[in-house]
C-alpha cells in the first residue's frame, strides 16, 4: 500500500508534525524541541514533530509549491 505523508501544523502552538501513518505510536524525543513518533510495538518510524517551527527561521517562510507525487522515506536509525 502506497504511503502519504500527511502535515499538521498548529500555528499558535508553533507545532509542525508530519506522518505517514495514521497507526498508534509514541513520541521519542530526538534533540530539543524535536521527537520522532514510532509504532508502540515494531518500532518503525511513523513521522516527526517539531516544536517551536517558526521560532527557528529569521525570516517568514514562503509557501512553496512542491510536484505531487512526493516520495518520502522513513529509515529507523539504530543508536
Amino acid at each position: 500500500m502506497e504511503k502519504r505523508l500527511n502535515l499538521w501544523f498548529d500555528r499558535e502552538g508553533d507545532f509542525l508534525e508530519f506522518s505517514i501513518s495514521k497507526r498508534k505510536g509514541f513520541f521519542k524525543p530526538i534533540n530539543g524541541d524535536m521527537w520522532e513518533r514510532v509504532d508502540a510495538k515494531t518500532g518503525e518510524p511513523l513521522g516527526f514533530a517539531i516544536l517551536n517551527f517558526m521560532k527557528r527561521f529569521e525570516k517568514p517562510i514562503k509557501p512553496k509549491e512542491i510536484p505531487l507525487p512526493v516520495k518520502v522515506e522513513f529509515k529507523k536509525i539504530k543508536r
